[in-house]
């Protein structure tokens, strides 16, 4: 009784008017805020700020960490937020002979939070990341009891190839993915770019040109167009793994969502649809009116939904 009063109350509480402003937070700017960890022989960028439990931040493709700045300062509030550039993404090495794997990358995140003395996470995901925090998941239900693990609280998946049949990439994307994607990569410019995201939010939603020109800066930085079409092969290992990662959502006892924009064309209504036929006693929060970027489009009902959230399972 007494949870669900709190949870009601919060609800009552994020229908407040916010205090908060979302001022745009240059990349360079993002940049000198933040801390560098080696792996592998690759530096990796990565923010970090607040206290409290962790809060593990892992972005989508093809963007970067720089995605959160807009609901950053109202999450530090509460917690201790750890946000890396994936390799190969934003301010991160890029380098151009890597085979870049999910794997690959959970591994980054582990060795990471390891480094930071971090062995318990929520953790809040979006696109790529959604799969990377699957991987993690895996790995945490299959290690033996006893053993020493990455302990995952929650997770929050915003719009995702959570299943690899539900989802529907761009041409830009099928056409990284073919032999000739090296070369789509020397082609792409800011204007393609900006065609591409305004194509995949919601129809309350609007990019700015400032906002283009930063996820742009972010894409380029180190020439990361040269090893876009080795980061899209994500795409192939979602079908390779698909077993193994769906079972993870299925299996697990970790408590999970997804927050959606419902709009999205990629991973909208119609993944939402099919977590609800897969997903045991699914918890959703459909964002009406925002498309594949929901801390981009709407923080403050992204906010909304993820107070809510963590509230009922406290």
């Amino acid at each position: 009784m007494l949870a669900c009063f709190s949870v009601y109350l919060f609800e009552i509480i994020i229908k407040l008017p916010m205090t908060a402003t979302f001022l745009p937070l240059s990349p360079s700017k993002w940049k000198s805020l933040g801390k560098w960890f080696d792996f592998d022989g690759k530096r990796i960028f990565y923010r970090e700020e607040g206290t409290g439990e962790t809060l593990l931040c892992i972005h989508g493709f093809p963007t970067a960490s720089w995605d959160w700045h807009t609901i950053w300062q109202d999450l530090a509030a509460d917690y201790r937020l750890i946000a890396p550039d994936l390799l190969g993404f934003g301010f991160s090495d890029k380098p151009k002979g890597r085979p870049y794997s999910i794997l690959e990358q959970a591994d980054m995140i582990q060795s990471l939070l390891k480094d930071l003395g971090i062995m318990q996470v929520h953790i809040l995901a979006h696109d790529y990341g959604d799969t990377v925090a699957q991987e993690l998941l895996r790995r945490y239900d299959e290690i033996k009891e006893g053993a020493q693990k990455l302990s995952i609280r929650s997770i929050c998946f915003l719009n995702g190839g959570l299943f690899p049949e539900t989802h529907r990439p761009l041409l830009i994307q099928k056409l990284f993915m073919s032999p000739i994607g090296f070369l789509i990569g020397k082609l792409m410019s800011r204007k393609k770019l900006a065609h591409n995201l305004r194509s995949i939010i919601g129809s309350e939603s609007e990019f700015s040109d400032q906002v283009i020109d930063h996820l742009w800066e972010l894409i380029q930085y180190n020439n990361g167009t040269a090893v876009a079409h080795r980061l899209i092969r994500y795409m192939k290992e979602r079908i390779t793994y698909r077993e193994a990662w769906v079972g993870a959502l299925q299996k697990t006892a970790v408590t999970i969502c997804i927050i959606n924009g419902v709009e999205d064309p990629i991973s909208g209504r119609h993944m939402v649809n099919r977590y609800r036929e897969l997903i045991p006693n699914p918890v959703i929060y459909e964002l009406e009116g925002v498309g594949h970027f929901p801390s981009l489009e709407d923080p403050k009902q992204l906010l909304s939904k993820l107070g809510i959230y963590h509230a009922s399972i406290r």
